[in-house]
């Protein structure tokens, strides 16, 4: 099975979500309820600071985080509203 390269996966990504500014993020949060969800290693929270509010949401463990079926699973995942990751 060959390898996928990463530019192919980073276009079949793109062409699945939205990208949003921080001023639109900003008002899907404001407005719809949407909630952020930081994806960043915790020495990156640490070293660079947080966005009040946010669900941090390690990378790693996003995946298992979000899926019912995990083990890992958690419960905000299950809330019926638009998640803004950064």
């Amino acid at each position: 099975m060959a390898i996928k390269p990463v530019e192919e996966m980073i276009a079949a990504a793109r062409a699945e979500i939205d990208n949003h500014t921080p001023a639109e993020a900003k008002r899907r949060v404001d407005e719809e309820g949407a909630l952020l969800v930081d994806i960043r290693d915790v020495r990156e929270l640490e070293r660079e600071g947080v966005v009040p509010g946010a669900f941090h949401a390690p990378r790693g463990m996003l995946e298992f985080w979000i899926d019912p079926a995990s083990p890992y699973f958690k419960p905000v995942f299950a809330e019926d509203r638009e998640f803004v990751l950064y």
